[in-house]
């Protein structure tokens, strides 16, 4: 099961690998890492219902420590990161950082 070099992996509801029950996970890479964070903050500022518990929580202080690693990532990753990547960390920064100061305040 690999795509584009990345491999796909399968994993069942009790998260073993293989199995009857198996549910594919897309390919893990750069941007679907700095997606998944940028979710976790639009979570935390209550722009996005928790996925598990199924309500919507607002903690702007987590949301504002996630988007403080985004950046902390963007610095430590500057010249080592595609142009697509680079961009999309820029313009994920940018608008977590407007939510943020816009609902925080």
């Amino acid at each position: 099961m690999e795509e584009n070099g990345e491999k796909n992996v399968e994993i069942n509801k009790e998260g073993e690998e293989g199995g009857k029950k198996n549910a594919q996970l897309p390919a893990l890479d750069f941007s679907a890492f700095i997606l998944s964070l940028s979710t976790s903050a639009l979570m935390n500022l209550g722009l996005v219902e928790n996925p598990v518990t199924k309500k919507t929580e607002k903690e702007p202080e987590v949301a504002k420590q996630t988007i403080e690693l985004i950046a902390l990532l963007r610095e430590k990753t500057n010249g080592n990161l595609t142009e697509e990547e680079a961009k999309l960390m820029d313009e994920v920064l940018h608008e977590l950082r407007l939510w943020y100061v816009k609902l925080a305040s």
